[in-house]
């Protein structure tokens, strides 16, 4: 019974042990794990960040009259200034800059210098302790005079890096403005469609007055004007979708811009183009692309990383020849003793003669040169890539186009198709129905009119981007030539 009782005590105290020992440790003084799947961490005071106001953009906040009256060249100036993606690739592009200076260091000599002191006790011949003391300066230089092309191969991989750095900063501002663009481009459409849609609400409030008027003389049932308050109401509904989509438009431009997204930004009147000013490419999706294989910086990029791992093959390539290195000091003692105290100098030759690395250097070389192919193959599918995109924007810039004409052609006649409608209504020969059809088409034709002269001039910023010739301003530098269709 005793046996079974110290038994039982020791698996007991063995149980207790395990479960501590598999627990998770405690972090900052919690657990350091939830305490069951469904469960939420709850973390310490010490790992949760604690209340700050948000950092302030890099330039100051404009005046509310100045942000009500925004150019499309302000908007982009000031993405351009505060967006946090521009910073970061300028700050990347400096640092990698200062590193290919870094880099050229081995073709300058290395000096350095030193001081020294020290006292010391030796003994004699005789037994007797000699203390010494002394203390003298001394100059070292060295350089690296040949190592076939290990240091040059090391400078070239810091000034391609820093060159695919600058080609990434670019292509990061050619982003920026084409957000920024887009951006600002949806807000205007959105603002345009809630003014049309205002204009819906004015023509279905005066067709419910004419709806009551109608039954109050006895020429309309109670019918038509439950159906002109509920097509009123309709249009109310979609007003206030829209305000709502305009109030998010607006912060994104406001972020988009490096501020917060309360900021109230709002651009003036601008009038989207339409058949009249739309223009067409004036040159071949051919000649496009070309300009894209010139000028996309992310392409330059690329191609930057491929003559980088060139240059890293050369580096490996050069591990098996000898290098030759100079080296020199100079240095002068003053001793307690005066036959410790003088002028001394060395010169010296190194030659180092890779002989033997287990076979490290033999595989450094061919990693390289696979590098090398990566590099290639890469650059090759980012062109590729990029003659899709171009081909793609040019495409819908060019079905931009004919739908910008035809959704003039559409509102034109939804315009003259409602004013019959009304016209016949009025006179009593026409019914609601009729009436409320035309309405509804004449504001879908608003709707899609805006959508596609917006959509023209967001593709036109599209395929400037693709192309690589969105200028810094947000101008499109695309070729256009007057639309010969345009009405």
């Amino acid at each position: 019974m005793m046996r079974s009782l110290k038994w039982m005590a020791r698996c007991a105290v063995g149980t207790a042990l395990a479960a501590c020992a598999t627990a998770p440790p405690t972090i900052g003084g919690v657990a350091g794990a939830p305490p069951r799947p469904e469960s939420f961490w709850t973390p310490p005071a010490s790992v949760t960040p604690p209340d700050r106001a948000p950092p302030a953009p890099r330039s100051p906040l404009p005046t509310p009259a100045a942000l009500s009256q925004l150019t499309l060249s302000a908007v982009v100036d000031l993405a351009l200034r505060n967006n946090p993606a521009t910073r970061i690739s300028w700050s990347q592009a400096r640092a990698a800059a200062d590193m290919y200076g870094a880099s050229r260091a081995p073709l300058y000599p290395v000096i350095s210098g030193a001081v020294t002191a020290g006292q010391s006790q030796a003994a004699s011949s005789g037994g007797i302790g000699v203390e010494r003391s002394q203390f003298g300066p001394s100059v070292t230089l060295s350089q690296l005079v040949l190592d076939f092309g290990g240091r040059s191969g090391a400078i070239e991989t810091a000034r391609q890096t820093a060159i695919a750095a600058d080609f990434t900063h670019n292509a990061t501002v050619q982003n920026t403005i084409l957000v920024v663009e887009t951006a600002a481009f949806t807000y205007l459409a959105t603002r345009a469609l809630r003014d049309a849609e205002r204009s819906a609400i004015a023509e279905a409030t005066a067709n419910l007055a004419a709806a009551e008027e109608r039954h109050r003389v006895g020429l309309a049932t109670i019918a038509d004007v439950l159906q002109a308050r509920t097509a009123r109401a309709q249009q109310a509904l979609n007003l206030e979708t829209l305000e709502g989509q305009l109030k998010v438009a607006r912060g994104v431009v406001a972020t988009a811009m490096g501020f917060p997204a309360t900021v109230e930004v709002d651009m003036p009147d601008v009038v989207a183009p339409d058949s009249t000013t739309v223009r067409v490419v004036a040159a071949s999706v051919d000649s496009i692309i070309d300009v894209a294989v010139r000028n996309r910086p992310d392409l330059a990029a690329a191609r930057a990383d491929g003559a980088r791992a060139a240059a890293q093959l050369q580096i490996a390539r050069g591990s098996l020849w000898p290098s030759l290195s100079v080296g020199g000091s100079t240095s002068y003692t003053n001793s307690s003793v005066s036959n410790f105290t003088g002028r001394s100098y060395a010169l010296s030759i190194g030659l180092s003669i890779p002989i033997f690395a287990g076979f490290s250097r033999d595989y450094a070389i061919s990693a390289a040169a696979e590098g090398v192919e990566t590099a290639n193959a890469r650059s090759e599918a980012a062109r590729r890539q990029i003659e899709l995109q171009v081909f793609t924007s040019y495409t819908a810039l060019q079905t931009a186009t004919g739908r910008v004409r035809t959704s003039a052609e559409l509102l034109a006649s939804a315009e003259a198709s409602d004013s019959v409608a009304l016209g016949r209504y009025t006179e009593g020969v026409g019914s609601i129905v009729d009436l409320l059809i035309a309405q509804s088409a004449l504001a879908d034709a608003r709707a899609q009119s805006v959508g596609a002269r917006w959509q023209w001039r967001t593709l036109l910023a599209l395929l400037a981007h693709d192309a690589g010739v969105l200028g810094i301003h947000g101008e499109s530098l695309v070729p256009l030539s007057p639309n010969p269709g345009g009405g």
